[in-house]
């Protein structure tokens, strides 16, 4: 047997309806915290300050980025991570 049934509703009804909590206030704080802290490093997006931070650890950074992308590059070139066809 099917049972099918139409409401028409905004998500507020619906959420009271069904008995949820109006979490509304809760996502806009959420919300102004994420723009908050992306606003506050957005300078670690620019390519520039990225490398500068990566350079700051000197050589041995460059060794273990050098080491992954051999590891990635030899996984990709044997048909993944485990190295099957």
């Amino acid at each position: 047997m099917k049972f099918k049934v139409e409401a028409e509703c905004t998500p507020e009804e619906a959420r009271s309806f069904l008995g949820l909590p109006d979490v509304s206030s809760l996502n806009e704080h959420l919300v102004e915290e994420m723009k908050t802290r992306l606003t506050a490093n957005i300078s670690l997006l620019q390519p520039e300050e990225l490398m500068r931070n990566w350079m700051s650890f000197g050589g041995q950074a460059q060794e273990q980025f050098m080491r992954m992308m051999t590891t990635a590059a030899a996984g990709a070139g044997m048909g993944g991570p485990a190295g099957k066809r």
